[in-house]
């Protein structure tokens, strides 16, 4: 962490299928901030974790202790020995990163008719269930 109180870290939400990764930083004020997103097919991963890594360097991984989680920690053990990987609660992610995602994409036309509650975005929210997996360390 530098002086100013920054710190940058990677977020992987692991899965059967897909993963969900964010490259995220806290500022000097606090707050954090989106770098980097991505979704990508699960054997895709490693190769995004490196795309990542060269793109935003981070000091830190932090992975969703959900489905596969064991099997990325091992992986991200055998090829980043010393960065220092946290396994974090995903309870509640999901539903908190659907209602992310309309944030990042606000409603348009009828979409906006209905509460974001009632409605599935319609596209992957993993990225976003990896980004409240790094606030919950960045900020919490």
């Amino acid at each position: 962490m530098s002086e100013t109180g920054e710190k940058t870290v990677l977020a992987i939400d692991p899965g059967h299928a897909k993963c969900g990764l964010v490259v995220a930083k806290r500022n000097g004020l606090g707050k954090v901030e989106l770098l980097w997103r991505r979704v990508a097919k699960s054997e895709e991963l490693m190769d995004l974790v490196r795309e990542a890594a060269d793109e935003c360097p981070f000091s830190m991984v932090i992975v969703g202790s959900g489905t596969k989680s064991a099997d990325v920690v091992k992986a991200l053990r055998e090829w980043l020995p010393s960065v220092g990987i946290l396994v974090v609660d995903e309870r509640d992610t999901s539903i908190q990163a659907r209602e992310r995602y309309w944030v990042h994409n606000p409603r348009r036309g009828w979409r906006r008719l209905l509460p974001s509650t009632m409605q599935v975005p319609p596209e992957p929210v993993d990225d976003f269930v990896a980004l409240i997996l790094a606030e919950r360390v960045l900020v919490g």
